[in-house]
């Protein structure tokens, strides 16, 4: 059966006239983000939030809900915890035992996703009801305060749990295992909420990675945010078999199999935008190690003016990348930022006039306009034999995810000489570096000296929370690493984080990039010719106007923006 407009269904409850939707339609289209056509009439003050519910009710052939007149009691609240409550903005009514079905209360009904989110996050079959926005919050505030079950709490039950420990010891040893037993302990309760509360704290607090490390007395859990690794509660040591196999099934890996490495795949939809988790499984003395790398495509923001370059240095970048041809090489460890800042320029250079190929692993961002490849070794899928395949479509532009050995970087030089621009990644401390990695791979010197057209070395830098940040005195010791001269700090100020809710107490809140770029000219290109040092090729790129990377840092600590603990953690003495 088709669904009724919301537009048309207000008009038929006689909550607003032909005319006021015509309006509202107005400014919906107005919008450069479309917001909900209910949202947009309660902001203007045509309806109120009771009778968006009932008409959003209407729409969906749902229930409307007070809760008010609805007592919600402990067991009831344990089945939804709060992180999972606060993002989805739901509250659990009712638990039907024989179904196993468990009711809650939305005030985005439409947000079909929310349902199918739920029963794979919970395990019940979820059923919906309309309540108001004010009801929700205002619930989430009496029910899920600080009171309300925490991440520490759950641990605790677990530690008492002596039914689920008993299931566990009986799995645990490196003999056979039951793979009936082992996938019921996976998908009993305790585990999954567990598994639940800290995937959803690491995705709200925007985390790149999760640790499961096992040792010979705990079970570690490690979640790496901005850069550093911050240590949960552990839980106990005799859930790591439960939590490794609970990871296991959901990457669709072999739970049987604990000797070999396993790597694998998960696809998250969190409240309503889609989480990918890349999993590796590695066997150690004491169990099987899980890191998880959390890419949520939500939070990144692919504008190249955002990525933190200054002003000159964004300009000369700009111009690199409307070159005809070349390769523009960007280099850095591993987690630094270099796929985002080459997705940020290829989004800006992304047009119908241009053609844009990429060839990854594994794919991170999915751009509408760019053709991307994912790379696939295990079925001879390489970098090179990509690229080569590329070269036949066409292409103006070209991203080689990374430059991993002479083949492919032969073929990418290749590609540059024949009118293709191509932006790629390495592993190297700095830009002037890079040439010398480029030679120990086997690649010919004319070759690295007629193709590259630049180099762009960056690293990422933790940023003072804002809503702690406070001007406090650099250590002596951090002045004398950096070589700071007290001339230099002549009427600077300095600023750090206190700590807060905000930032977890750490005085940091989200991450800026630095770069150092070197431009390829004339005198350069004379000089990788001639073998020069890489020493001697930073002095000639510094002539020229590039910025060191522990410049770009300094500079970020003289406005503010981030501190000098942090720019010597990222960057070291030339």
């Amino acid at each position: 059966m088709a669904v009724r407009r919301l537009g048309q269904i207000l008009v038929d409850l006689g909550f607003i006239s032909d005319e006021q939707l015509v309006l509202l339609l107005e400014e919906q289209e107005a919008q450069a983000e479309h917001q909900p056509l209910g949202k947009i009439a309660e902001d203007m003050n045509l309806i109120t939030d009771d009778q968006l519910a009932q008409a959003l009710a209407e729409q969906l052939h749902m229930q409307v809900i007070s809760l008010d007149d609805v007592s919600i009691a402990p067991d009831l609240l344990r089945r939804i915890t709060e992180p999972m409550a606060q993002l989805y903005k739901v509250i659990p009514v009712s638990y039907e035992e024989d179904h196993n079905q468990l009711t809650v209360a939305t005030c985005e009904p439409q947000n079909l996703s929310t349902q199918d989110e739920l029963r794979q996050f919970l395990g019940y079959d979820v059923k919906t009801v309309v309540a108001t926005e004010r009801d929700i919050q205002k619930t989430l505030d009496r029910y899920y305060s600080e009171d309300s079950e925490s991440f520490e709490g759950l641990v605790r039950d677990l530690e008492g749990d002596n039914d689920l420990a008993k299931a566990a010891a009986a799995l645990e040893g490196d003999g056979p295992i039951d793979i009936t037993d082992a996938e019921a302990l996976a998908d009993s309760a305790p585990v999954r909420k567990l598994l639940n509360m800290v995937l959803l704290m690491a995705i709200k607090d925007h985390a790149s990675d999760i640790h499961f490390e096992p040792f010979e007395e705990e079970f570690r859990i490690r979640i790496k945010a901005d850069g550093v690794l911050f240590e949960m509660v552990p839980p106990p040591r005799h859930l790591a078999f439960a939590i490794t196999t609970r990871i296991k099934v959901m990457a669709n890996l072999d739970i049987a199999e604990r000797r070999m490495p396993q790597d694998g795949r998960i696809e998250l939809t969190v409240g309503g935008h889609p989480v990918d988790l890349r999993v590796s499984v590695l066997p150690t003395m004491f169990g099987e190690s899980v890191v998880m790398r959390l890419l949520d495509r939500s939070v990144v923001s692919l504008n190249i003016e955002k990525v933190g370059m200054g002003d000159a240095t964004l300009k000369e970048f700009r111009q690199v990348m409307h070159k005809p041809n070349g390769i523009v090489l960007v280099t850095g460890p591993t987690g630094s930022g270099k796929t985002t800042t080459l997705y940020s320029a290829l989004s800006e250079l992304n047009s119908v006039n241009e053609k844009l190929i990429t060839t990854e692993d594994p794919v991170e961002y999915d751009i509408e306009g760019i053709i991307q490849i994912p790379i696939d070794a295990d079925i001879g899928n390489t970098f090179a034999i990509c690229l080569r395949a590329i070269l036949r479509q066409d292409p103006d532009v070209i991203l080689v995810g990374e430059i991993r050995d002479l083949e492919t970087g032969e073929i990418a030089i290749q590609a540059s000489l024949t009118g293709h621009l191509v932006f790629s990644t390495l592993h190297t401390n700095d830009a002037p570096s890079t040439i010398t990695r480029l030679k120990d791979m086997g690649i010919p010197t004319f070759m690295i000296s007629a193709t590259v057209e630049a180099i762009l070395a960056q690293r990422l830098v933790r940023r003072v929370c804002s809503q702690c940040r406070q001007e406090h005195e650099p250590s002596k010791d951090a002045l004398f690493l950096l070589e700071l001269k007290e001339e230099e700090l002549a009427g600077r100020k300095f600023f750090k984080g206190a700590g807060c809710e905000n930032c977890n107490g750490t005085g940091y809140k989200g991450r800026i990039g630095i770069f150092e770029l070197m431009i390829m000219n004339d005198d350069i290109r004379s000089m990788i010719m001639q073998n020069t040092s890489t020493d001697e090729l930073r002095e000639e790129a510094r002539k020229f106007g590039m910025t060191p990377l522990r410049d770009a840092g300094l500079q970020l600590a003289f406005d503010g923006l981030t501190t000098l603990d942090e720019v010597l953690r990222e960057t070291v003495v030339d």
